[in-house]
């Protein structure tokens, strides 16, 4: 079994980075993108756990996919998943326990994501593992790149901070500059995510239309 990409696998990569992004086309995991995105290091640590558990549950269930009686595939599905979910959220309380704390109940949310359901139903079960691997993954970083992009814009406009080192230089807070308030809250997110996904279906656009 190679690993060298052929063009169904290129073309698995760039539909799920741009073409059908989980979060900016396909609109999925948008609980997360307001919730765990005040910072960039909640962003990280969240993008790390998703991108994981959606990688091996992809490939366990593509593994699995011709022994499971379809009656009770969805049941086994989420098993898989659940059993990944509190695998990665012990992990990150034995090794990162204040993050842990900061993530609350988000990273036991990784359950019910749909970007996670819907590739173990859309894709695992129909693939091979190699394919499966690659889709994971690809999806994995699609939605942590806009994540991140999202935790981005809101810590540095909301707290002036970057990973938790300042980046406003303080002159402008002399001159008056002041963190904004909303940057903090859900509609802030809403705004930036907004943006991003507009940004993205603009050039998508462009695109199609040459």
């Amino acid at each position: 079994m190679s690993f060298l990409l052929d063009k169904k696998d290129k073309k698995i990569i760039k539909d799920a980075l741009w073409d059908s992004n989980p979060i900016t086309f396909q609109v999925l995991g948008i609980c997360s993108a307001l919730a765990v995105t005040v910072q960039v290091q909640t962003a990280l640590v969240m993008s790390v756990a998703l991108t994981t558990v959606l990688i091996f549950s992809n490939i366990i269930i593509s593994l699995l996919r011709n022994l499971i009686p379809s009656k009770i595939r969805i049941i086994v599905e989420l098993s898989v998943i659940a059993s990944l979910v509190i695998l990665a959220d012990q992990v990150l309380k034995a090794y990162l326990f204040e993050m842990s704390k900061q993530l609350s109940v988000f990273v036991g949310l990784i359950i019910t994501n749909c970007i996670v359901m819907g590739r173990a139903e859309a894709f695992a079960m129909q693939s091979s593992p190699l394919k499966s691997f690659w889709d994971g993954l690809a999806n994995g970083l699609g939605y942590s790149g806009v994540l991140i992009l999202v935790a981005i814009a809101r810590e540095i406009l909301g707290n002036g901070t970057l990973l938790g080192h300042s980046v406003v230089p303080q002159f402008l807070y002399d001159l008056g500059y002041v963190n904004s308030g909303l940057m903090v809250l859900a509609p802030g997110a809403f705004i930036i995510l907004g943006i991003i996904i507009w940004i993205q279906r603009y050039f998508s656009a462009q695109k199609e239309d040459r």
